[in-house]
């Protein structure tokens, strides 16, 4: 196949349009008056990955240190301007995450979790125990993003729970409510800043990055698949945003990049019944869940080596959200309980007994979502994959290539810090000044001995969902 060399050029080209590499256009162009940016893509844009989630935000993230808790809170400044600045074109809500326990075990984790997030600058945490000198809980807005609370509220009073939420297990003994956290629309987010990005100069093209040129040290080129034919472009900044394939991206360089990949499921369905309201926050069971089964289901499931799994305890994490407005009953609910990694494939496919597992599990946290058992509604399963590195750390900032650099690693919270971390991609191409959690975020924390030190007690999912 021969290349087509036709003087094209572009001052930067991103491999991928999806959430990160749409906001680093968006940064490049709009922010820093780069007009020549191309973007390539083979698929439609955000459709990879950055619709799979819950397209949910928080600033409430563990350490070690603080960088997680100050990127996020950035970014989440900058997505509050650009939700003011478009009439909120992309839905931007701060209901609040909530997580939920059963277990009077669980309790002091729960404490100790907000104090030390706190510490970290997520915010002060309000503690009520029934008592007459709590403070007041002021309970979420459903669409208001302006004047609400930060921090969290630590709920140790299951009466006070249940006033707030009466659809829970009424077993619930805690929960903690923080509140710098909601979601946008992933899809309207990503094509309001893809729109202005190409009004500021950037260029999208349908096709595929094939190599990635590089003479004595530097990058020189790009070849890509476009409209069947390979065409180069000459450029001397490449920047890596290719989602769950920046590994296979790097390696076109000769660069190893430290990432794994998990497949997370997302289930959508009718609440025809009304089984939860409409202006819930993030709901999140944070205890391990046996599947309600009969004794007989339970006992034809246990004796086939293939559902034996389903009988047994699954990891924590169950959660769902309201989604849509208006006369809208949908629900999304998610819940990874297998993280085993995997080498991405698309379209990726789900376990037929996905929905089936997520529901049950659910009603663990609502009980009143048995009703499906008997009567489901018909699910539409989706899911993408999440790209991590060992420490669920994105990777922003230059590659050991002159010329390169990466945007990727971005787990399930790529929505959350696509502006944080298009801002920081856009400071490193153009020599801006860089925040002092940069060194964190880069690829070259790995050849740190002091950051080398804290992976080895580091929890590997340490802030995921």
């Amino acid at each position: 196949m021969k290349t087509k060399a036709n003087g094209n050029t572009a001052d930067v080209v991103i491999c991928g349009a999806g959430i990160a590499g749409i906001s680093a256009a968006y940064h490049l162009t709009v922010k820093h008056g780069i007009k020549k940016v191309l973007l390539i893509d083979e698929r439609p844009p955000l459709t990879l990955t950055s619709d799979k989630s819950t397209e949910c935000y928080r600033n409430w993230w563990p350490g070690p240190g603080d960088t997680m808790v100050r990127f996020m809170n950035r970014s989440i400044d900058l997505l509050e301007s650009l939700a003011d600045e478009s009439d909120n074109f992309f839905g931007l809500n701060r209901r609040g995450y909530v997580f939920l326990t059963a277990d009077p075990n669980r309790v002091p984790i729960f404490e100790q979790n907000a104090a030390e997030i706190s510490g970290l600058g997520a915010g002060p945490v309000r503690r009520y125990d029934g008592r007459s000198t709590d403070p007041t809980y002021q309970p979420h807005s459903a669409h208001d993003y302006h004047n609400q609370p930060i921090g969290a509220d630590l709920l140790l009073d299951s009466g006070l729970i249940l006033e707030q939420f009466p659809f829970l297990n009424p077993e619930t003994v805690a929960m903690l409510h923080p509140r710098r956290c909601g979601w946008v629309s992933a899809q309207q987010l990503g094509m309001y800043l893809l729109d202005k990005a190409k009004a500021a100069g950037a260029r999208l093209w349908d096709g595929r990055v094939l190599d990635v040129c590089v003479e004595k040290g530097r990058v020189t080129a790009v070849r890509a698949l476009i409209e069947g034919q390979v065409t180069e472009i000459q450029t001397r900044h490449f920047v890596n945003a290719a989602g769950p394939y920046i590994g296979k991206v790097g390696a076109m360089m000769g660069v190893e990049i430290p990432v794994f990949n998990e497949l997370h499921g997302k289930v959508s369905f009718t609440d025809y019944l009304d089984v939860v309201p409409r202006d819930l926050p993030l709901m999140i069971w944070s205890d391990p869940v046996m599947l309600p089964w009969s004794e007989e289901e339970r006992e034809e499931l246990a004796a086939d080596e293939e559902t034996r799994w389903m009988t047994e305890e699954i990891p924590a994490g169950a959660h769902f959200r309201p989604e849509g407005e208006g006369g809208s009953k949908q629900l999304l609910m998610l819940w990874t309980y297998d993280i085993h990694p995997q080498e991405p494939v698309w379209p990726p496919t789900f376990d037929l007994e996905y929905f089936e597992v997520v529901m049950r599990g659910m009603a663990r946290m609502v009980p009143d979502l048995s009703v499906y058992f008997e009567r489901p509604p018909k699910p539409y399963v989706d899911g993408g994959y999440y790209c991590k590195t060992g420490e669920n750390r994105p990777l922003i900032g230059p590659l050991p290539i002159e010329g390169a650099y990466i945007f990727g690693a971005l787990s399930g919270y790529g929505i959350m810090a696509s502006q944080a971390g298009g801002e920081l991609l856009a400071a490193h191409i153009t020599g801006s000044v860089l925040p002092d959690y940069a060194p964190a975020l880069s690829l070259a924390r790995y050849v740190d001995p002091a950051y080398m030190a804290l992976l080895d007690g580091w929890d590997a999912t340490a802030g995921q969902l």
